[in-house]
């Protein structure tokens, strides 16, 4: 029995800034494995991807998180084009991989399973169903808003969130997404309308602007957490769903869980790449920034 386990695609991403492009390992699968890494959690990364793109893997276990990965005949590909202001991204998907199948997940057991699907067929409802009957289900949002046409990535809704939303215990989505799902760009209709869905915490991420989530009836606001520079925020939704899920597991309220994972998010945007710091890292820095 694991206490965390990531579902999702490791992709090949190009990420551009006005100061650098660089190459690099990305995707839900890659980001939230690596803010786990060195903190005290039993977690497993079920992913996907090409033979050719194996190195990733191997670096992950390098690392010491486990991986159980199945073949695929892509491997995901994105380029992510920041602006000046790093809250706005321009997506492109030059390469697609092939979809998660409930046979990839029979014999895998966790408290906690987070779904990070890239693209609307990464995941099904089915298999969310099927993970609800074996553990909490926390899922990104994200992939399943994105329409790729000639490459670019267009949000769109979600045909089947009223449906798979009843067996989501734990949803992230950022601000824009949740207005997608919802109709709704003001948090707290639109958390209350994914609550009233099935949702039974609402984590709403709203970048520089800080996050809120929705539990119970009651809102909890939760601060942005910046270095003095901010390199890079690519990743930063999953390092703070990484942060989140490993204090929730723990048993840590939501408040505290939050600030740990708002803390979490903001040193990574210190430096390019994942988060490569420790517990101790993200609690001394919430001790220089209090709430």
């Amino acid at each position: 029995m694991y206490d965390i386990c990531c579902i999702g695609h490791i992709t090949s991403d190009k990420v551009v800034t006005s100061k650098t492009v660089k190459y690099m390992a990305g995707g839900t699968a890659f980001y939230f494995s690596r803010a786990l890494c060195y903190l005290d959690v039993n977690y497993l990364l079920v992913t996907a991807l090409a033979e050719k793109e194996m190195r990733y893997v191997t670096a992950l276990r390098d690392k010491g998180i486990e991986v159980k990965v199945q073949a695929s005949t892509n491997t995901v590909y994105f380029e992510n084009i920041y602006a000046e202001n790093q809250d706005q991204r321009t997506q492109n998907v030059l390469q697609q991989a092939d979809p998660f199948t409930t046979e990839q997940l029979l014999s895998v057991s966790a408290k906690i399973f987070h779904l990070g699907p890239l693209l609307a067929d990464d995941i099904s409802t089915e298999l969310i169903k099927v993970l609800a009957l074996k553990g909490r289900v926390s899922l990104d949002a994200q992939g399943y808003l994105r329409k790729v046409e000639n490459k670019k990535v267009y949000p769109v809704d979600w045909p089947d969130k009223r449906e798979a939303l009843q067996y989501v215990d734990i949803l992230k989505a950022d601000a824009a997404e949740m207005e997608v799902l919802t109709g709704y760009g003001d948090v707290a209709n639109g958390a209350r309308v994914l609550a009233d869905w099935g949702v039974k915490e609402v984590v709403i991420t709203n970048g520089s602007m800080g996050s809120t989530i929705y539990f119970e009836g009651d809102f909890y606001i939760i601060p942005a957490y910046q270095p003095d520079i901010v390199v890079d925020a690519t990743g930063c939704g999953d390092t703070y769903m990484a942060g989140y899920l490993y204090q929730r597991v723990k048993g840590t309220g939501i408040q505290e869980a939050g600030q740990f994972a708002a803390a979490m998010a903001g040193l990574k945007t210190a430096s390019h790449g994942p988060f490569t710091g420790s517990e101790d890292d993200v609690l001394n820095f919430l001790n220089k920034n209090p709430f």
